[in-house]
């Protein structure tokens, strides 16, 4: 066993490119593992530089500079999304603050209901399950009041960190943007001479994480504005809350959906009941739902995902466990990556084989 471990490694690993692309992958993961809150903003302005490149490329073509592009691209980004935030944050914040306020009364009602159970199905429910059940419900409800207080009594000291990041994030995406050229430069200027096999692996990574970004985007963008309509054609109370949270369970993929779905339809079902109104938003709701997932998706990602959702689903859990939110929102992109240094590592130490055999 020791001797084919021996073989084994020798293989594939006598290759020095092979060695220094595992270490970088390694210093690149330790690094965010144990510094992932000081480099939050890093991240934060690396993906939104992603998303920026294209329309500054763009200008760019058209004749403009680098700079003018960087600034003309950064402004309106900047522009926009305030403007937007501006509408949504407040309407957001009072739609929230709805649902605080009708949330006793829906705890009461499902109180109500729950002691009816044993009544209607004697053999199936006790009270004494259902009294069991309530307690639970009310210490973990009472356990998240304590941690709602906890992190009300911190949030000035996040104020201040969110403060620094609405200014730190875009100076840095600017000059990511602007800068590129001499940014990369000076990363590249760090590697050894020979990394044919880095770069094999880079510029296909580049591509997908930038098509990937970019359509996470367009994705939260449609699937939350097309919630958004159903919701409030069929006149469902807090449509523009519901609807953020479904655009924003995009970013997780496959589990963020049926996450999602709980609240529309708890809330739903409030409001009307086991009635047909309740059914026609579901249905609704789940083509909205049907139509992301086959239509949308590969519309959007027909360059950036090819892999199982089974391994899709693992590196959800797996990266997630290890980075918090930057994992899962980059589950799918460092699968890619796991993916895409698997193969050019396969077909490098295939070569060298081919060549040491010639020999």
């Amino acid at each position: 066993m020791l001797d084919w471990l021996k073989k084994w490694y020798a293989n594939k690993f006598s290759d020095p490119q092979v060695v220094t692309l595992f270490l970088l992958l390694l210093i690149v993961f330790l690094s965010i593992y144990w510094l992932s809150g000081i480099l939050a903003p890093v991240l934060v302005a690396i993906a939104f530089a992603y998303l920026l490149e294209w329309p500054v490329v763009k200008l760019q073509r058209l004749g403009l500079s680098r700079a003018i592009s960087t600034i003309s691209v950064v402004a309106t980004f900047v522009g926009v999304a305030c403007l937007i935030l501006m509408w949504i944050i407040p309407l957001v914040w009072y739609q929230g603050r709805n649902l605080l306020r009708d949330f006793p009364q829906m705890l009461a009602q499902s109180k109500a209901y729950l002691l009816e159970l044993p009544a209607s199905f004697p053999d199936m429910v006790s009270t004494e399950q259902i009294n069991v059940l309530m307690h639970s419900v009310d210490e973990h409800l009472m356990a998240f009041g304590q941690n709602m207080l906890s992190l009300s009594l911190a949030s000035i000291v996040d104020l201040v960190a969110l403060l620094i990041y609405l200014v730190l994030v875009p100076l840095m995406v600017f000059f990511m943007l602007k800068d590129k050229a001499t940014l990369t430069a000076s990363f590249l200027q760090l590697l050894p001479s020979e990394r044919k096999l880095i770069s094999q692996v880079w510029h296909e990574m580049n591509l997908q994480i930038m098509n990937y970004i970019r359509g996470k985007m367009l994705e939260l963008l449609i699937v939350g504005a097309a919630s958004y309509a159903v919701f409030a054609f069929f006149g469902l109370n807090y449509p523009l809350l519901l609807g953020v949270l479904v655009g924003v369970s995009v970013l997780i993929p496959y589990v963020g959906a049926a996450v999602v779905t709980l609240p529309v339809a708890i809330v739903a079902l409030f409001q009307w009941g086991l009635t047909p109104e309740f059914g026609y938003l579901m249905l609704a709701y789940g083509i909205v739902q049907a139509l992301d997932g086959n239509i949308l998706v590969p519309l959007l990602f027909s360059e950036a995902v090819d892999l199982n959702p089974v391994f899709i689903i693992i590196a959800v859990l797996f990266f997630g466990g290890l980075f918090g939110f930057w994992g899962i929102f980059f589950a799918i992109p460092l699968a890619s990556l796991v993916k895409a240094t698997i193969k050019a590592w396969s077909t490098r130490v295939h070569i060298v084989e081919d060549m040491s055999s010639i020999k």
